[in-house]
């Protein structure tokens, strides 16, 4: 009995076949599949008489066959419909088949099913398109690719949801499958000479392959099994991997010789033993950041670069105090030089307000941070961290001896006014509550600002510009009152 299919990868005509043909009780020698012809059900000139189609009793499977079957049809294997209708039918007769691991016919399934997953997976690591100008004037991408199996038609959803902007096609040797921006179209294979000429990305593409190529790390044997060689003709780079390989060992051995490279430091580090003695306020604004830096008050103290204390004139009028140190503070040794502090100078400089002319500080003098992959990443302190670098901020305030303090945020106002803050119903004002009767004005930390969603920030940054024109002008008032 001939069983012909009209399309060597419809899953859905072999489970009909496979139906009809188990509800007739045709055993599996008896049926000779074909999926590479169109025709019917049954060849009429078979010599085989079929037994009479009869409604059987419907005969349940687990649902992993039928995912498998849907991966063993895409196998090249001319008798992977054979071996899928003997397993049906083994099933529907030997129910202890489905918990048999070892069962020879399952297991080839399963292989078989393994090798087209394989397949699947090479075919998007290795497609490499190429741009082409197209008729209608547009730029289209067009790649050539080889794969063992029917995987074409299956592997196309996933190429028009990873390149969905883009107009492309793949062409192989037995399907082909283009995307207009909209629908996926299919059509026959195409030969290998309609694979377009190299273009000026491939040149890129080739330089950028060489300069990632690490010899410490290549394993000859590894590379091989992920790329095999037959794919290595469809791909540019692949001209590069021998005089790569060839040259490994001479690059390797060249970096175990270079020198090592110096540590990223800006300033050179403090020695810890630079404090004013117990007890003892430091005498000068070096002599702080020296102790500041040595302070293990609190934990952060040991996992920062160096302890970050202000900079700017001698009794100022105004002296700004935010947070703690940033990032590119904390290498600097500076204040307010990350992207919060380049936003404050934006606003100072609309308000003609030279930053010369302020101190700018910090009440928490050393950066805290959590380490996600290499990128250190700002954490708020803690209160008990900030108490304890508060008279570090009482020190640096009675060295400078500014007219007015400014509190960039919560935190800051929390350390200047020794209580809770509440910066959006407090903002904009000078509060006499000091016992060193220097007012206290309270607006935003700038950072706060870069964490606003577009739509907010522009109306945000206009009412903050505000409150600093206002802490600007009104300081003297402020220290009379």
């Amino acid at each position: 009995m001939h069983v012909r299919l009209d399309n060597p990868i419809d899953l859905d005509a072999f489970r009909r076949h496979a139906r009809q043909l188990l509800a007739g009780g045709v055993p599996p020698e008896q049926v000779e599949w074909n999926g590479e012809r169109v025709a019917g059900l049954f060849n009429e000139t078979n010599e085989v008489s079929p037994t009479p189609l009869i409604a059987g009793t419907p005969h349940a499977v687990p649902a992993s066959f039928v995912a498998l079957c849907g991966d063993v049809i895409l196998h090249r294997d001319p008798q992977r419909f054979a071996l899928m209708y003997r397993l049906l039918w083994r099933l529907a007769h030997e129910p202890a088949l489905r918990h048999d691991p070892l069962d020879a016919d399952m297991m080839q399934a399963q292989l078989m099913a393994k090798a087209v997953h394989r397949d699947i997976h090479k075919m998007r690591a290795f497609v490499r398109f190429t741009r082409v100008m197209g008729d209608d004037g547009l730029d289209r991408h067009v790649a050539w690719f080889e794969p063992d199996h029917h995987i074409v038609e299956a592997n196309a959803p996933f190429f028009a949801r990873r390149f969905a902007q883009m107009r492309w096609a793949i062409l192989t040797p037995e399907r082909c499958v283009e995307w207009n921006g909209e629908a996926l179209a299919f059509r026959d294979g195409a030969d290998r000479r309609e694979k377009p000429p190299p273009d000026a990305g491939e040149q890129l593409w080739l330089t950028y392959y060489e300069h990632i190529f690490n010899p410490a790390r290549l394993k000859v044997a590894m590379m091989r099994r992920e790329m095999p060689r037959r794919y290595w003709h469809n791909l540019p780079e692949a001209a590069l991997i021998q005089p790569l390989t060839d040259a490994a060992e001479a690059r390797s051995q060249s970096m175990i010789d270079a020198p090592p490279t110096a540590a990223r430091r800006i300033r050179a580090p403090i020695a810890l033993h630079v404090r004013p003695a117990e007890g003892v306020a430091p005498a000068d604004l070096g002599e702080l950041r020296a102790a500041a830096h040595a302070c293990r008050a609190c934990p952060i103290g040991a996992l920062a670069t160096q302890a970050v204390c202000g900079e700017g004139p001698l009794a100022p009028r105004h002296m700004l105090v935010g947070e703690q140190p940033g990032d590119q503070e904390d290498l600097a040794g500076r204040p307010f030089v990350g992207p919060a502090g380049q936003l404050l100078d934006r606003a100072m400089a609309q308000l003609g307000w030279a930053r010369d002319s302020v101190y700018l500080a910090n009440a928490v003098k050393h950066f805290k941070y959590e380490l996600r992959g290499k990128r250190r990443i700002h954490k708020t302190a803690a209160q008990r961290e900030a108490d304890a670098c508060a008279h570090w901020l009482d020190s640096e305030i009675s060295l400078v001896r500014p007219e007015g303090l400014v509190a960039l945020g919560a935190t800051a106002a929390r350390a200047l006014l020794g209580r809770p803050v509440a910066v959006q119903a407090e903002r904009g004002a000078w509060l006499h509550e000091r016992s060193d009767g220097r007012p206290v004005f309270v607006t935003l930390h700038p950072s706060a600002l870069l964490r606003l969603a577009d739509g907010e920030r522009v109306e945000a940054y206009a009412r903050w510009l505000d409150d600093l024109e206002r802490a600007r002008g009104t300081v003297s008032a402020a220290i009379a009152a």
